[in-house]
């Protein structure tokens, strides 16, 4: 048999196997209030915005014991996106440079209007150069085809840094065509949502951390061992398969079990210890790390990546005289009455949020959280809470109150 096919097989949709583990999740639960002398109450958060959607499309919410409460965190690039970076990039379809933007992107609302827009859908509308594009190297092939002054956003975390590293390394990109660097790098994400957890403890408390398979890929799970080290607490990387997800699960409390607080990896059919250390490489070549705004976050210390000097030919900031906002002139850039920010936090629900399904819904996003498909609030109104292993669990008397 086809090893893909076997993988496919185990790890998708196979209600037995994840029968199995919910058994054996539950046990460890139960093993674990033996061990902490009452019933064992917490939390594990999630840090990828496809391991959110796999969570909340199969329904794994509902496998899970009472006591154990999955949560989502900054998984989301779209959404952390801050709305200063999209109000200059309007400004500049306004002038003539067509900005080319992934489709998600493109509908992201901004907090102040320009020239009357409050997206890159509504400049378009309204007379901007704006081009929806599915990577780099479309915006590549376009700008070469229409040789206009052209500007690439470049949004996304560690996952997409190596191809923008690659079209700058590998003299890709033509003279007319430059890259506003948009780059958010996770590991410090991850560690200003726990702390801002741990200042104020949320009930029960974030006990453990399933970490970003796909940009564990690049960064290696080595990435995440200050993490766990520093917060005491399992952090597991894991796949993106629903049975993935429910290994990750029970490894994480495994590790709580045997008071062990460490990395490990679930997800080894991709992942290693060290990463792609040649994307590694390429990315430090093209890009310094540097401190960066995170929507409804703030400025968080060596979060983003700058391009660096030696190819400013090609950054949009050094072509355009964009500068970057300061620190003391941020302010939370949501919608009035949006909760994007503590939603991305892991310190609210979407259904928490008033406009939820109201004012905010996919097809008419009024919150940063609810245009993307890795945003929580999206991947909610689509899906709710119950998923499609649901009904199932009804059927077996499984679900729990």
């Amino acid at each position: 048999m086809d090893p893909r096919l076997l993988v496919e097989a185990v790890f998708r949709e196979n209600p037995q196997l994840a029968l199995q583990l919910r058994s054996y999740i539950a046990k460890l639960l139960e093993k674990l209030g033996e061990k902490w002398g009452s019933r064992a109450r917490l939390k594990i958060m999630d840090f990828c915005g496809t391991h959110e959607w796999t969570i909340t499309h199969y329904g794994l919410r509902t496998l899970m014991p009472k006591g154990l409460e999955l949560v989502a965190g900054p998984g989301c690039p779209v959404c952390v996106t801050p709305s200063w970076e999209l109000e200059e990039a309007m400004k500049l379809s306004f002038k003539g440079v067509t900005v080319y933007t992934y489709g998600d992107s493109y509908r992201l609302r901004t907090v102040s209007p320009v020239n009357g827009a409050y997206s890159l859908a509504e400049a378009r509308a309204l007379g901007g150069s704006v081009k929806v594009v599915t990577s780099i190297y479309d915006a590549i092939a376009d700008a070469r085809k229409y040789g206009k002054e052209a500007v690439f956003l470049g949004i996304g975390f560690e996952t997409v840094a190596p191809g923008y590293a690659h079209a700058l390394l590998a003299g890709l990109m033509p003279e007319n065509l430059s890259l506003m660097s948009l780059v958010r790098l996770t590991p410090p994400a991850m560690f200003y949502s726990l702390s801002i957890l741990r200042e104020k403890p949320p009930e029960p408390p974030v006990m453990g951390v399933i970490a970003p398979g796909h940009v564990s890929t690049i960064t290696g799970a080595k990435a995440w061992v200050p993490v766990a080290e520093a917060f005491e607490i399992p952090v597991v990387v894991a796949g993106f398969e629903p049975i993935d997800v429910m290994m990750a699960v029970a490894l994480i409390l495994r590790q709580l079990l045997q008071g062990r607080a460490e990395v490990e990896i679930e997800y080894k059919r991709a992942v290693s210890f060290d990463g792609d250390l040649r994307a590694q490489a390429a990315i430090h070549k093209a890009f310094e790390v540097s401190d960066a705004a995170w929507r409804g976050i703030g400025f968080l210390p060596r979060s983003g990546l700058r391009v660096r000097e030696k190819y400013s030919e090609h950054d949009a900031r050094t072509r355009y005289g964009i500068r970057e906002m300061r620190v003391e002139e941020w302010k939370k850039d949501t919608p009035p009455g949006c909760k994007c920010a503590e939603v991305v936090l892991g310190k609210a629900k979407p259904t928490d949020c008033p406009l939820f399904l109201r004012k905010c819904t996919p097809s008419t996003p009024y919150g940063p959280c609810m245009v993307s498909m890795e945003g929580t609030c999206a991947i909610w109104a689509r899906f709710g809470e119950g998923g499609v292993t649901e009904d199932m669990v009804r059927e077996l008397g499984l679900l729990e109150g």
